[in-house]
């Protein structure tokens, strides 16, 4: 029996991996971990650990008893967090016996700093890059990039702690964080412009499988509605940054669209937190992770299903007790 551990199974990326992976493979044994005892993925799962932070010394040694207890063939890191504790420490990682899905390290490493992003981007003068600074003073940046901008997080992810200055109230309150910790850009298109694509890379700059997504976000940063739609220029874009930057496994690529080109505002080398709205259409990348980093098979393009979705709060019960 093939066992998959995902981790993170409490946050919406980690336990909609484990819902995929269940409707689409039954036959997998899942392992889910999580910090808090609590967390809903271990509904879908049969065995749950509770793990400790993922930043702490002994995460790694733990994850190793975990995996051999469980006899784990494949770890699949279900939040940002382990995606970048895990591809650090690669070496120990070679030590275990399973696989786990982790994407290209060049490429996790340049998706932690949005500056480090923006001078590649600028390196290759590619039209996608949107114009970055780290220094300047309101008036300096605000004939710049015009207002309203933005002050954006160098080291985040899902449009957290991102700022709109309109006036030099606003950038006063943030103006000692730019540089280290902000960067200054013009504010791109509209929020009903934004685009999420989804693909599988093959590790040589093709793109083996995709699909596009127009979103709207919801507070916390995650996709609340989204429509299927799709647009060549786009997809000659993605296909232009991939064969930069040469993605393995499922990769995230954000957009907005400036009335020109099209405006890359992150990559995420990383299943998403929309894999369960990408499975209903078609598009299974968790299901297509299992089978690459396990049997070595790249997948074909899917038929994508026509429609949009909504997500919504949804309950799940358990009776009779307070606890799982």
């Amino acid at each position: 029996m093939t066992t998959v551990l995902v981790t993170g199974v409490g946050a919406i990326m980690g336990y909609g991996l484990l819902r995929s992976l269940k409707a689409s493979k039954p036959e997998l044994r899942l392992v889910g971990t999580d910090i808090y005892p609590d967390a809903v993925g271990q509904a879908w799962c049969h065995v749950f650990e509770q793990a400790p932070m993922t930043a702490s010394q002994n995460y790694i040694e733990w994850l190793r008893g975990v995996v051999a207890e469980h006899h784990v063939d494949l770890v699949i890191p279900g939040i940002e967090q382990d995606v970048h504790r895990l591809s650090d420490d690669r070496e120990q990682l070679s030590t275990f016996d399973c696989s786990f899905a982790l994407n290209n390290a060049l490429l996790i490493n340049l998706s932690r700093d949005k500056w480090a992003m923006h001078q590649a981007l600028l390196d290759l003068g590619d039209a996608s890059r949107i114009p970055s600074y780290l220094s300047g003073d309101f008036s300096s940046l605000s004939t710049l990039l015009g207002l309203p901008f933005i002050l954006k997080p160098r080291r985040s992810y899902a449009s957290k702690g991102l700022v709109r200055v309109r006036d030099t109230s606003d950038f006063a309150k943030q103006s000692s964080h730019l540089g280290e910790h902000l960067m200054a850009q013009p504010l791109i298109g509209s929020d009903e412009e934004e685009f999420t694509v989804g693909v599988f890379g093959d590790g040589q700059g093709q793109v083996c499988a995709s699909i596009s997504m127009q979103r709207r976000l919801a507070q916390d940063g995650s996709t609340a509605k989204a429509w299927i739609k799709n647009h060549a220029s786009l997809d000659d874009a993605v296909v232009r940054l991939c064969s930069y930057f040469k993605p393995i496994g499922p990769t995230n690529l954000q957009f907005r669209f400036d009335g020109l080109d099209w405006k890359l505002l992150e990559i995420n080398p990383r299943i998403s937190s929309t894999t369960s709205i990408r499975t209903a259409f078609g598009y299974n990348e968790a299901l297509m992770t299992v089978e690459f980093y396990l049997k070595g098979k790249l997948p074909s393009q899917p038929e994508i299903k026509e429609g949009f979705a909504i997500r919504f709060i949804e309950d799940y019960v358990v009776y009779d007790r307070d606890h799982f």
